[in-house]
């Protein structure tokens, strides 16, 4: 299959509240939407965030570095052929948002072409179990949002976003245990937010007020600080954001690293499933990460649920799009009994409604 046509869309999608991320506060959030069409007809979508506080680059940066920089690369290359794909992209440094957009949708478009869903060739479930990631506010806020989405979803784990202080994140995890019970799995991100000093005093102080995992709670690098830090906390250190690659899952697991985060979103499915590989021959765990996808591409990244050989230390994250007042898919795509369905749709332009991508285009 080659490259015949290609697309680019671009919209904006309001949140039911404001939420303050580590970097910055937020109402909506910006999508790009590639859509790649092959010689046989054959099309695949694929969806990427846009965030230039967080991601570094705007839809006319995007668009120009896939029409001037990563599609031409293409030109000529079998797209049903993975480690093709990969090689025309071998000698890039970044660019990573545009490349994974690329691998996505390659995926989408061999499994349109294949007339089955990767889930189903990947031999998966249709039915993946997701967290509720409760971000910063005042602790009852938190605890009240965390009760409300477990009784309305039947959701069985949550994350909290952490760094708002050592007292009151452990406040916000006493409120919201006192909210859910005692069954609900709590973990905490704190997103960097703590200096690297005392920081196994505060995963100590978080593990024994019941949270099971520590992600990036402090800046980490892989080296003989995070082998010692590691070491000495009681609960995993789930390595976030700097781990991008399959060169960085290395390191870290070099240095003993007991869980990494794989984002699909972010890397893409390939760049996520071969750090998965790395984990699963070193023992270590994975949790399937969200990037702020709408329903659209949540019914693309957690399709590598099924594709996993690592154990899973976190149900996926990828409840985020309920955040979502509108959606830019045709049906309904729901979190029930904690579990999202996935499609049984090999062709997920199908999913698409695009009179809405038009209605809310950017």
């Amino acid at each position: 299959m080659k490259l015949a046509q290609w697309s680019l869309h671009f919209y904006r999608l309001r949140y039911r509240r404001e939420v303050r991320w580590a970097y910055a506060p937020e109402s909506h959030g910006d999508y790009a939407l590639l859509k790649l069409v092959a010689d046989n007809g054959a099309s695949g979508i694929a969806e990427g965030v846009i965030k230039a506080t967080r991601t570094g680059y705007s839809p006319r940066s995007l668009a120009a570095t896939l029409e001037d920089v990563l599609l031409p690369l293409l030109k000529g290359v079998d797209l049903a052929d993975t480690c093709a794909v990969g090689r025309a992209f071998h000698w890039l440094d970044g660019n990573l948002a545009g490349r994974a957009l690329i691998d996505n949708a390659c995926w989408a478009l061999r499994a349109a072409a294949a007339g089955k869903p990767l889930w189903r060739d990947w031999r998966g479930a249709a039915e993946v179990p997701v967290t509720w990631i409760v971000t910063r506010r005042p602790p009852a806020g938190m605890a009240a949002e965390a009760a409300e989405m477990c009784a309305r979803h039947g959701l069985r784990s949550l994350k909290r976003k952490g760094g708002q202080g050592r007292d009151t994140d452990l406040r916000v995890i006493a409120e919201v245990r006192a909210a859910v019970g005692a069954s609900i799995e709590l973990s905490m991100d704190a997103n960097r937010a703590y200096p690297q000093e005392g920081i196994a005093d505060y995963v100590r102080a978080i593990a024994d007020a019941g949270v099971t995992v520590a992600e990036d709670p402090c800046q980490l690098a892989p080296d003989s600080a995070f082998e010692k830090l590691q070491r000495e906390c009681p609960i995993p250190l789930l390595v976030d954001f700097p781990c991008t690659s399959r060169q960085d899952a290395a390191l870290f697991l070099d240095r003993g690293a007991r869980s990494l985060m794989v984002k699909p979103g972010r890397i893409g499915l390939s760049e996520a499933l071969e750090i998965d590989t790395l984990c699963a021959r070193s023992g270590a765990g994975v949790s399937l990460g969200m990037f702020y996808e709408t329903a659209l591409g949540t019914a693309l990244s957690l399709q590598a649920a099924a594709a996993l050989k690592s154990r899973l230390v976190l149900p996926a994250e990828h409840s985020f799009y309920l955040l979502l007042t509108e959606q830019v898919t045709n049906i309904a795509l729901e979190v029930k009994h904690g579990k999202f369905r996935l499609p049984d749709e090999p062709n997920l332009e199908r999913l698409v409604d695009w009179k809405a991508v038009e209605k809310y285009k950017i």
